[in-house]
């Protein structure tokens, strides 16, 4: 990922958290749009990267929207083979189908996370992804 537009995302992030923290809704929108417009400046260019959509779905507040951008995450990170983004965005994808009530979705999403995962070094990722399928499937 290009170091300029990975600071840039990583900077927004934390500004993000703090305007969260404060409950400083103007600021949060306003920065919310600029991690946004980052993302579809650089969509469909070789400065696509899925860590800018991730970062932006994890500040999407409505969730039936943040799993589409999660989606979306997960297609950039499919394109380059990255492993380690398609396990964590497809285990992130499953908790909100939890949160939806979407158990079928969410089940099958983390199938495609173990699946990824099986070439990733996070024993901690592995063993989060292994233990909600695990608890989902005994239901």
């Amino acid at each position: 990922m290009n170091t300029k537009i990975y600071k840039a995302v990583y900077d927004l992030a934390g500004e993000l958290m703090e305007a969260a923290n404060r409950e400083d809704r103007e600021t949060f929108d306003a920065l919310y749009a600029d991690l946004k417009a980052i993302c579809i400046d650089n969509e469909n260019t070789d400065k696509d990267h899925p860590v800018q959509w991730e970062t932006l779905a994890d500040f999407t507040e409505d969730l039936d929207e943040a799993l589409g951008v999660y989606a979306k995450s997960l297609e950039k990170s499919i394109a380059i083979n990255s492993k380690d983004y398609m396990s964590s965005i497809a285990f992130t994808m499953a908790t909100l189908h939890i949160e939806l009530g979407q158990t079928d979705l969410a089940i099958e999403r983390l199938q495609d996370a173990k699946i990824s995962a099986n070439k990733i070094e996070d024993k901690t990722l592995k063993s989060e992804i292994d233990n909600l399928l695990e608890t989902l499937l005994a239901d």
